[in-house]
Order: C-alpha cells, then structure tokens, then sequence
C-alpha cells in the first residue's frame, strides 16, 4: 500500500516539515496563542531535539490543553485508583484511563457508562455544544463495544430571569432533545439548576451508558505491527478546530472567550448510522482497536492509540477524507469535527471491514499503518509532518502541582449561620408555613422540570423502566430475564461552595440514595467535576478537598469511581462557579419488573419516614428562597448509615414490602410529599408532631431540614408489622406518619389542607411562565 515515499531532505514547500524544523531552530511560533506556556513549550523542543513543526505544535497544544491532559488534576485523581479494596475492584472490568469504565453486572453482561463535560461549547452556541456533548458521550461508549442504551444530562443554568438565560435554556434543551432524539437513545434523568453563579458559565454534562457482552469488550489501541488505521464516519471539517480543548482550557473574559474556534456541528442521522457500523464491524471481530474522534480529533486518536497499545504509526494526512480541501494540516490535525471514528484493522480483514462500512455507506479512508518503533510519524504527501514519541503527546504531558490556598472567605461563610442569622422560622404561624411550602416547590429549582423533559423522549427502545420525575433512571439490560440498571446524578453546588469535601460526599450520597430507593444496588461510580480556574490557588483548595471527599466516600461505601471528567477554567473574569462536581452512581437490578416508583398509587397504604430529621437549615431551598442566604455548615453525612438504609430497601424490595420510595434531599419533607402526591395524583393525610417529639426538631425543620439518610415510602397494611420489624433489625428508624388516601388532597395536619389540582397548577407553571 504506496502511501508514503522515502522522506526527502528540506526543500522549502509552504509545509512546515521536520526537516525544515532541523534547520530553522529559531523561527518563531504561536504557542501562546495556541494555550501552551513558554515553559511546555521548552519541554516540547527538549523532547524532540528541535523546534517542533507547526503540525506538531498544534498536535501538542491540543493534547496538553487543560481539557486533555488533565494537568492540574492528575495529582488528586490517582486517588479515585488508590483508595479502593479488592472487593470494590472484583466487579471492574475496566477502569480510569479508558474512553469509559466497564462494570460486570452478571448474567455474561457488562455496562459502560460515563459523564463528561460540553460547557463552554454550550455557552458559544448553546444548540450545537449540547447536541454534540451528547454525541460524544455516546460515541464514547460506543469505543468499548457496547450499544448504547440511554443517556442523561446535568444542567446548570444562570438566573433564571436574566435574560441572556432563556438564550442558553433554549438552544441546551433543543440540541439535547434533536440529538438524543434522533439517535433513538432514551434520555432516563438528570437534574436541571438555576443560579446566577453559572450566568456566563452554564454547566452541560452529558451521561451515557451502554451494555455489552463480555466478550464483546473492545479498547482503545493499536499494538499489532502491519494492522491498517483506517478513519470512518464522517468528512473531516472546519467546525471545531481545536474547540472543546481549547474553549475548556480558558477562562472566559466579561466580552466571551478569547479564543473562538468553530464550535462542533452534529449529525445524529449520521452518528445512528455509525452506531450501528460499529456493533456489526464488533460482530465480525475486524476491529483490533476502536477510538472515537472527539476532543482533539486525529492528534488524540492517533496518539493515545499508539501509546495505549506500545506502538507506533505512521499516518498519510492526504488520505483523510475532507469536506473541506483548503484545510491545512494543523487544521485537520485539530479539528473536531463529530461522527468520526478510528479502527484499528487487520490487513486480512480489511476486504471484510469494507463490506460491512460500505453495506451501511459509511465512508472511509486507509490512513496509515501500525508499526512496531514507539514513534508517531505524519506525512504530508511527500513530506513528513510529524515525528514524535506518541506517549509524550498522548499521556506524558506536563503534571502541575498547583498552590493551593485555604479561602479568604470562608471562615465567616461558615460562621454566617441560620442561627447566628437569627432567620426567622414561622413554627406558630401555619399559614405562613403553608404559604412557604407551596412558594418552595414553585421556586424555579424545586418546580417540576417537565417542561424540559418532555422534550425528550424518555421511553424510545421500550426498555425504560424508570425515568424522570423518578429518583432514578433505570433500563432493561437482558429481555430474557429482566436484568436491568440504574443510573442516577446529583449535585449541589451551594453545599460545596460552603465545605468542597462534604459537598462531594452530600452528592454520593444522594446519588447512591436515589439507585436504592428505585430497588438496584449500588455498584459504580462517575463523575464530571466542573471547578473554577485551576490558576486560583482558592479554587485549587476547593478541588482538592472534593476530591479527596468523593475519594474517601465511596472507600466508604465500597463502590469503585470507574472514570469520569474534569472541567476547570468555569468562571467569568475572576467569579468562579460554585464548586460543583457531579457524582453519578450506576446500579444493577436482577429484574426490573421489581422497580419501586417513586410516588403512591394506592390508597390505604402508610407512609413512613426513614432515618432521623435534625436542625439542618444551612445552605437549604428554605434559607435560599424564603430568605435569600447562603452560609454555614451543609447537613453531616453518615454514610456508613447511607449503607445500612440501601441494604435495608434492597431487602424490603427483594420481600415486595415497598409500594414507593422517595428519597429525602432538597427542601426535605415537604418537596418529597408534594412529588409524592402529585406522581400519581394520590392524596394523603400527614401528621408532624411525632417528628418533632421524636427528633426534638420544630416544625420549620421537620418540613425544610435536608438531613440526609432518609426516605419517605409507603407500605400496604398488610407488610406493615413485617416492614417495620425489617427497619428495627437492621437499626433503621422508621415512623409511620400518614396514610394515603383518595381525596384529591394533601393534608399535612394543623398547618393546611391543599386540593392536589391547586400544587400541580403552582408546582408545573413556574418553568413554562419563565420560558414559554
């Protein structure tokens, strides 16, 4: 296969060459402007003996970008691979370091699943960042075999009357629904904030998961010298030359980015097509090595294929396919351009390979092979573009132990309490309550969001068995028996502005909550931590201190972090975003037939609330929409208990004693009897006065506080005495404090009586006023 010629000595060409680079040492080239310090740079001549050519710059800049390279964060994430047992590992088929983690479920099934950021994209052009966000998760799990199944997103938008919101909210929501959509992937959940915090930095985190069998496993790299690298998919463009690693590797200024590459297009009906040529090239076992083309495009694939696998390539840029031909090759060696995938392919199989893409008309190219030197070598036509050692590209970047400094401000944040505020509590005016309730589940956060999900199609594949508004996401793996998973997000921003490390554990543990109280057992972890710049030694305090909390959580609860994402430079000028790292936990249910909805059903049936309230008001919906503060300490997490409470619902799921299970978490008692209600328009009777006997909690806390390791279910009176003889041999406290009925009401006792027609006009209106 001619497709290199005996490299020729320097002869000017236009082409910045490597023989060029050899006799021109001190020409002058733009990597500042391509986001590499004077220092990296340095390290890139040190490495090569030269200057690098302008092709491997651009390669460089792009794969040691923030976004990439992980340069400021590798030093605290190691920890995700070193507080782990043997236990949590037996489980882990893959882990960290991949396009995605791979869990065993059983059955001869695996999951893959992942969370990753498209934030400053999705700020630009808030249509094509969020679609491709979702492309590139999904193109993601595709990598490792796996047919895509369902995906999520976590969405953090400004003030919600500001106008610039609308703009963002609008185009977010179109391009996740167009994309997601049109691929047939079900959209199972996620969550949705308003804050002003994230006015110039939305947060658009995308999850996707996939299942696979075992054998089925695919990675990401090329090891077997005189195999084929073939690009398929899609054209090579202009859209997104060095988008997403460039646009997340800086800070926007108060006029927008500095830098403004095209952001990422998106072709759902291309990327269907393309799913579906991979599983049947997997089928044929053609593929040796599969890598998406995403951030970076052919400077990542190429290099971290080769450095994956101990090997080398050489690569013939002018065989790439382009939609555009006056790209030069910086240009197609940086851009992003979606729906593009690298195969790694026996010379044998390549008749077979051919086939099959042109069965689907998928077009391709033949751009290189793999060899056996530890060298990345990139022609040109004639020219050589590119010589490079692939490992220095793709992983042995620069590793930066940034200053960290504890917060000017936090000492008197954390002082600034309720109690030293003195926050008014109305607990002898029931009105009032009543009146704060129905203004806390009508406040932008605390409505209900299906004004954005029913703009996704939440049970395309008919294998959905839980989906949003319920705690989880959850998906038929296996139709034969039923296997299923589920998947469930959370975060809380507020929570880590006030303590980044209890923060982090706040938000496992909800997730792992949410999983429980659905009937799966937790059994993985991702997560995308979206954190200011990494150049603020404050923000650097913040990251390590979450870390280090998500780190010794889930040692904790004995659940493995398989992979994830981080997103730094989120801030305009120096206003930093809250610290929000989203923590996604995935678990396995044996049949999803045993499911457990989130809201009541049936009449008759008891409600209990699991676990205990305490005095815990800081940081909460009630101090932030009834009194505008944020300060304190966020509630204390016990996740020892977390445990015990998920295995005591395992155990009552596995007996069929639940007819629902709701979990406690924001604006506590009284959002979770509204949604409770309101699911399956049930109504209730509720008693507060044995809470607040019990706890020694008013009445203000026994609504509002956001304790955490509680649960709200509801039980038929004939599993009664067997439910809560369960609960008290496994030490979980258990309450009974209402009972459903059919009345079209929810009475909560001496503070008011609502008819459900009246909570449902307040709790759905507030997102289609504000957005039309």
């Amino acid at each position: 296969m001619a497709l290199f010629k005996k490299k020729q000595k320097f002869v000017p060409s236009g082409v910045d060459t490597t023989a060029e680079a050899a006799v021109t040492p001190d020409k002058a080239q733009p990597f500042v402007e391509l986001g590499l310090k004077l220092e990296e740079y340095a390290r890139i001549r040190e490495i090569l003996g030269r200057r690098p050519t302008s092709s491997e710059l651009a390669m460089y800049s792009v794969m040691w970008s923030e976004h990439c390279s992980y340069k400021s964060s590798k030093i605290y994430l190691r920890q995700f691979g070193e507080k782990v047992t043997d236990e949590m590992k037996k489980d882990l088929m893959v882990g960290m370091g991949e396009n995605a983690g791979v869990v065993d479920i059983g059955e001869g099934w695996a999951v893959t699943f992942k969370v990753e950021s498209h934030n400053h994209p999705s700020y630009i052009e808030p249509f094509q960042g969020a679609a491709t966000g979702v492309g590139g998760i999904v193109r993601d799990i595709l990598t490792m075999g796996a047919r895509p199944i369902a995906v999520m997103d976590q969405l953090r938008f400004g003030a919600p009357n500001d106008p610039d919101t609308a703009r963002v909210v609008h185009g977010v929501v179109d391009g996740i629904s167009f994309y997601g959509n049109c691929l047939g992937l079900p959209n199972i959940g996620g969550e949705t904030v308003f804050d002003k915090v994230y006015q110039g930095n939305p947060l658009v985190n995308a999850l996707s998961v996939g299942a696979l069998r075992h054998e089925d496993l695919k990675l990401a790299k090329a090891s077997n010298p005189g195999d084929l690298v073939i690009l398929f998919g899609a054209r090579t463009g202009a859209d997104g030359i060095g988008g997403v690693s460039v646009l997340a590797s800086e800070t926007f200024d108060s006029t927008g980015p500095a830098k403004r590459p095209a952001v990422q297009v998106g072709d759902p009906f291309a990327e269907k097509v393309l799913i579906e040529c991979c599983l049947e090239l997997y089928h044929a076992q053609v593929v040796a090595g599969i890598q998406d083309l995403g951030g970076a495009g052919i400077s990542c694939a190429t290099s971290e294929l080769a450095s994956n696998g101990g090997a080398g390539m050489r690569v013939q840029l002018q065989k790439v396919l382009k939609r555009d031909e006056s790209l030069t090759p910086e240009e197609i060696l940086m851009s992003e351009s979606q729906e593009r995938m690298m195969g790694i392919v026996p010379k044998k199989d390549l008749k077979a390979f051919e086939a099959i893409v042109n069965k689907w008309e998928v077009e391709y190219s033949v751009i290189g092979e793999v060899i056996g030197e530890d060298r990345l070598y990139i022609n040109w036509g004639e020219e050589e573009i590119v010589n490079v050692p692939p490992r220095t590209v793709a992983h042995d970047g620069p590793v930066y132990e940034r200053p960290v400094a504890f917060p000017s401000y936090q000492d008197a944040l954390n002082n600034d309490t309720v109690h030293s505020r003195g926050l008014y509590r109305a607990n002898d005016n029931s009105s009032e309550l009543a009146a704060q309730l129905v203004q806390i589940v009508s406040s932008p956060n605390q409505a209900d969001k299906g004004w954005i999900t029913n703009q996704y199609d939440r049970y395309v594949g008919g294998n959905t068995a839980l989906a949003q508004p319920d705690d989880s996401g959850m998906v038929r793996v296996s139709e034969e028996t039923g296997l299923g998973i589920s998947i469930a997000t959370d975060a809380n921003g507020r929570y880590c502005y006030l303590d980044p490390y209890q923060g982090a554990r706040l938000a496992l543990a909800e997730a792992y909550r949410n999983v429980a109280v659905g009937g799966a057992k937790p059994m993985a972890v991702t997560n995308c931590l979206n954190f200011g710049s990494p150049e603020n030694p404050e923000v650097m305090w913040q990251f390590k201190q979450a870390t280090a909390g998500l780190a010794d959580g889930c040692l904790e609860l004995g659940i493995p972090v398989t992979g994830g994402n981080v997103s730094f430079y989120n801030q305009t000028g120096d206003v930093a975003i809250h610290p929000t790292p989203v923590v996604g936990v995935l678990g396995v249910i044996d049949n999803v037939a045993r499911r457990i909805p989130s809201g009541w059903q049936d009449e008759g049936h008891n409600i209990y609330l699991l676990g205990v309230t305490k005095d815990e008001l800081d940081g909460s919906v009630w101090s932030e929409v009834i009194h505008g503060h944020l300060g304190g300490r966020p509630p204390v997490v016990d996740l020892g208990f977390e445990k015990q409470l998920g295995d005591a619902l395992a155990a009552a799921s596995e007996q069929g004693l639940l007819a629902s299970a709701h979990d406690l978490s924001e604006a506590g008692l009284a959002q979770a009897l509204v949604e409770c209600t309101l699911r399956f328009n049930m109504g209730a009777r509720v008693w507060l006065n044995e809470i607040s006997e019990r706890d020694g909690v008013d009445r203000t806390c026994a609504l509002f506080s956001e304790s955490t390791g509680r649960v709200l279910v509801s039980v038929g009176r004939e599993d009664d005495v067997k439910f809560v003889g369960l609960c008290e041999a496994r030490g979980i406290p258990v309450l009974r404090i209402g009972v459903t009925d059919n009345s079209g009401q929810l009475e909560i006792q001496d503070i008011a009586t609502w008819q459900l027609s009246d909570l449902r006009g307040a709790h759905e209106a507030t997102l289609p006023e504000l957005f039309g």
